[in-house]
């Protein structure tokens, strides 16, 4: 079975920005109710969700503060941000509707129905009154896309790369999540450490991970089980074990795979050896950035060996020739 690289890309990128656009849904949803619930003061700022997604940059050329209303418009409707929801099911939508013929056409309405309500309704939003219904709404449709190719795909080519292209993007996510959260929650300037559980159950909250850990670990979240459990806990759907087991799985059968496979082999183990329990805030820091730029090698390497195509390629070499 062969497949054009352009498809394979196009897939890989939908079930990303599908993936983005739940995963923020998620961000957004936990810590809106989080500050609803906390005392007024003991939470971090509305600047973490921003830092989650590593868009500070973009954001701080657009606004001066960190405000509720900045933030969550930033994030829902900004056309401009990659990391909004808007802006994530828009390119979904691009790269589902140039890939339609190798894809049930049942994928296609519903995610170009997702789009139409998310140009709607994303502005409207931004306020806390009609908040949670949008990002429950563009939850349960992302995950309804999800089954649908879950129970419809056949196990081919087109499967494997959605399935690399929301794994990755996953595994991504996590660790953002706990990086930006064991810095907020575990620095030196922290004094009300008594809330903490609080945070760190809204972070587990936002990885769809809180059932899971009071069944595995117990009610009380404590922060070195937490971290542990979603990195390591390999039957999560939404552990970074998970996610590179994952990953691995749909890489063994295509071609050309080793130096890809090795990448993925050499994090397993990275991941296998780091002890999370034990390890102070600056060590979780350290491993979760080196983690990251293991996730980019990875990326890079999916991308060279099965997206590189030849007018890429010419481009590449065009490049590197200039002086």
């Amino acid at each position: 079975m062969t497949m054009l690289s352009r498809v394979a890309d196009r897939l890989f990128w939908l079930a990303r920005y599908l993936e983005r656009a739940e995963d923020s849904a998620r961000l957004v949803h936990a810590y809106t109710h989080l500050v609803m619930d906390i005392p007024k003061g003991s939470e971090p700022g509305w600047d973490i969700l921003v830092r989650i997604l590593d868009a500070e940059p973009h954001y701080e050329e657009h606004h001066r503060v960190y405000s509720e209303a900045n933030v969550i418009k930033f994030l829902l409707a900004d056309q401009d941000n990659v990391s909004s929801i808007l802006r994530s099911i828009r390119a979904a939508r691009e790269n589902v509707r140039t890939t339609r013929d190798v894809l049930p056409s049942e994928i296609w309405e519903c995610v170009n129905e997702l789009y139409l309500y998310a140009q709607e309704h994303a502005e409207k939003c931004i306020g806390r009154r009609n908040r949670y219904q949008f990002l429950e709404t563009v939850i349960a449709r992302c995950q309804m896309i999800n089954g649908m190719v879950i129970s419809t795909l056949p196990r081919g080519h087109s499967y494997r790369f959605i399935k690399l292209g929301q794994l990755l993007e996953r595994a991504d996510m996590t660790t953002r999540v706990i990086d930006v959260g064991a810095a907020a929650l575990l620095g030196d300037e922290r004094l009300r450490s008594t809330v903490d559980p609080l945070i760190w159950a809204s972070l587990l909250n936002s990885l769809s991970a809180m059932g899971a850990y009071r069944r595995e670990i117990g009610p009380h979240v404590e922060a070195g089980a937490m971290v542990d459990f979603v990195l390591r806990q390999s039957s999560l759907p939404r552990s970074v074990k998970f996610c590179l087991d994952g990953i691995r799985e749909e890489l063994l059968p295509l071609k050309n795979n080793k130096e890809t496979l090795r990448l993925v082999n050499k994090a397993r183990r990275e991941l296998s050896l780091f002890d999370s329990q034990v390890c102070t805030r600056e060590e979780l820091h350290i491993f979760i950035d080196q983690f990251q730029h293991m996730l980019t090698r990875i990326y890079s390497s999916i991308d060279r060996t099965w997206f590189m195509t030849d007018q890429r390629l010419m481009t590449a070499g065009t490049e590197q020739a200039a002086p």
